[in-house]
């Protein structure tokens, strides 16, 4: 398979491109205004704001009329009627090919937050049957070869200890940090150190804006 390219976008969204197209996954609030533009294709993986955000879809489905969405029903349901014909629902066990990314959908509930807090659905998406596996708010092990995970580094639904552990199960060839807009500078090299050295494969970091083929 021809070289994969992953630029980095703030917080969780990412941006792969592969044969002159390109696939974005979360575009949410915490990302770029134009993260989404130049999309092919663009998933999501729940509703929460800062994976989901109206705004830079439009901008997206905007910017290129033959751009089409994949996301959950939760999602779908807000934004289906914006774009008719455009916005696709999925759900675990599901595969689709969208932008020529052939996409498997792995997972069905949202990290616990708190026990008080009800759980809402969320799904990973594995890229071309295992280059790239992004899971959302979740620590979803999809039960296949890994290459290139990308790892939810920091929220306020997972400690250290779990994503280390998360690293370990799914054993990916490299792990790039993802879902880190609360971790500040003076904390990532802790993360790097411990990660890098307890999770049993590669740990890397782009800063937002930068790439690297996968």
């Amino acid at each position: 398979m021809g070289t994969m390219k992953f630029t980095k976008k703030s917080h969780a969204c990412v941006r792969l491109e592969k044969d002159g197209r390109v696939l974005v996954i979360d575009p949410g609030v915490f990302s770029e205004q134009d993260a989404a533009v130049g999309a092919d294709a663009i998933l999501v993986t729940h509703e929460h704001p800062d994976h989901f955000d109206e705004g830079r879809l439009r901008a997206a489905m905007e910017a290129n009329p033959a751009a089409e969405i994949w996301t959950l029903k939760s999602v779908a349901e807000q934004i289906s009627a914006a774009f008719p014909g455009r916005v696709h629902t999925v759900g675990h066990g599901d595969t689709f090919t969208a932008a020529g990314f052939d996409v498997q959908v792995h997972g069905e509930l949202h990290a616990v937050i708190h026990p008080d807090i009800p759980r809402i659905t969320n799904v990973g998406y594995l890229v071309d049957g295992g280059r790239v596996f992004h899971p959302g708010d979740a620590l979803t092990v999809p039960g296949r070869p890994v290459e290139t995970l990308m790892l939810p580094v920091m929220a306020p639904w997972n400690k250290i200890s779990e994503v280390i552990d998360y690293v370990r199960e799914v054993k990916p060839q490299r792990a790039y940090d993802i879902h880190d807009a609360l971790l500040t500078d003076l904390a990532r090299p802790i993360y790097d150190r411990q990660i890098g050295a307890l999770g049993g494969a590669e740990h890397l970091r782009l800063a937002p804006g930068d790439s690297a083929d996968v």
